[in-house]
């Protein structure tokens, strides 16, 4: 199905094939929810968009197969330059499992309370990780970056995920034009959930320009203390210079326990053990589709539950 992201944006050496890791990113499968969705109108639709069966197991490897494929033709690693870039974990694991494959050396910068799965997998991946403070968080990390990068840029080309273009540009490219093709153009409402804002910033442009009448719902957490890991509450975070808050038509902003709730409820219902930002932008699927009468929605589910063993989700209850 159509060209695969590095073919839009880097000629990789020739000895490397189609065949290899980098051509796997992409061209994730749809599965339509079907248990869970017994108490919608039956002319509501609700599809799930499987990015775990990415290489890296999430739907950073888009982005991070652009970022990368950037600044290799751009010649920004050359002379032994090292890829830098803070993240909470799933953009760190796509970097370090696509830049193992191509020999690049990958520096992570990420909060030393990261889930011990993400941190076990990026070390496994080769990845040299600098772990900052747990209580500034994601945000502390890309301070620490940014300093890294600004004290030494002979070594460094720091990546800077929330405000490189090729972030959105993956979606664009990749994972909007998926959809469309994937639904037979049918597509009525893209629900996507807030981090860097660069799936729905990319998604959500294509699809507009493809089918304008197209409703993006984001969503985010209800408040700025909650455990919906991998999302932003906007209101009261650095907004990502790559967001537009003109594109979504709708913020829809989820609880905790709800995101907990349906995790728990697409792992027995519907067989899919996904994450907890998943869970959340289900949740918003969900409500919105007793709202219409009908409807064909996409939900972007950006990992599988693997990475968060650890969390409360997981509690007996």
């Amino acid at each position: 199905m159509g060209k695969s992201i590095l073919e839009e944006l880097i000629t990789l050496p020739t000895n490397y094939s189609d065949q290899d890791l980098w051509s796997t990113v992409g061209n994730t499968p749809l599965i339509r929810l079907q248990r869970l969705t017994e108490d919608i109108p039956e002319s509501v639709e609700i599809y799930g968009k499987a990015e775990w069966l990415n290489p890296g197991g999430s739907v950073k490897d888009r982005p991070a197969a652009a970022i990368l494929s950037t600044a290799l033709s751009n010649g920004l690693l050359e002379e032994g330059r090292v890829f830098l870039d803070s993240t909470s974990g799933n953009m760190g694991i796509a970097y370090a499992t696509l830049g193992a494959a191509l020999g690049i050396r990958v520096h992570i910068v990420i909060p030393s309370n990261a889930g011990p799965e993400r941190l076990t997998i990026l070390r496994a991946l080769g990845a040299e990780l600098i772990e900052t403070d747990p209580l500034e968080g994601s945000e502390g990390a890309r301070v620490v970056a940014a300093e890294m990068a600004a004290k030494n840029p002979d070594r460094y080309y720091y990546a800077n995920q929330y405000s490189n273009p090729a972030n959105w540009q993956a979606h664009y490219l990749t994972t909007g034009p998926e959809i469309a093709s994937q639904t037979h153009g049918r597509i009525t409402h893209f629900v996507a959930g807030l981090g860097t804002t660069g799936t729905m910033m990319g998604t959500g442009r294509y699809l507009k320009e493809a089918h304008p009448d197209v409703v993006l719902v984001a969503v985010e957490p209800e408040g700025p203390m909650h455990g919906l890991e991998g999302l932003k509450h906007l209101p009261t975070s650095d907004v990502p210079q790559i967001y537009d808050p003109t594109l979504p038509d709708e913020t829809v902003r989820v609880k905790t326990e709800e995101a907990y709730d349906m995790v728990r409820r697409l792992g027995k219902e519907e067989g899919l053990f996904v994450g907890i930002s998943a869970g959340a932008a289900v949740a918003a699927a969900y409500k919105h589709a007793k709202q219409i009468e009908s409807g064909v929605i996409v939900v972007l589910l950006p990992d599988s539950g693997m990475k968060y063993l650890n969390q409360p989700v997981w509690s007996p209850q």
